[in-house]
């Protein structure tokens, strides 16, 4: 099942629409991001294992691929860290994907799962 969030990029003191997917493929187990991040982007993996870790879940056996489009945009920052967590924990069953349809979501997370002001 594939899932997806809104969220935003920022250019300057523009902020431009970003629609984060994530989908659960069978095979080894990876979690991979794509669509132009940069390295705080990027080790937003590991923010996000940490984080459904402490909130007691473990990840699928399975790939997961993280899709931040439009994939020609640049995307820097860590605020990216929600919703790639969220939408991995829709794409899981965990959360209501259609709920979160209404939301632009924005925001670091902690190891701990907790979001970073």
């Amino acid at each position: 099942m594939a899932a997806s969030v809104s969220t935003v990029a920022y250019l300057g003191l523009e902020a431009r629409a970003v629609e984060v997917q994530v989908q659960l493929i069978p095979g080894l187990p990876a979690f991979n991001v794509v669509g132009l991040g940069d390295k705080a982007v990027a080790e937003s993996r590991e923010r996000v294992r940490g984080a459904i870790a402490a909130m007691g879940l473990a990840l699928p056996p399975k790939r997961i691929v993280v899709n931040l489009s439009p994939a020609d945009l640049p995307k820097e920052g860590s605020h990216f860290d929600l919703p790639i967590a969220l939408a991995l924990l829709a794409a899981m069953g965990v959360v209501d994907a259609e709920t979160l349809s209404d939301y632009v979501v924005v925001g670091e997370l902690g190891l701990d799962a907790r979001i970073a002001p």
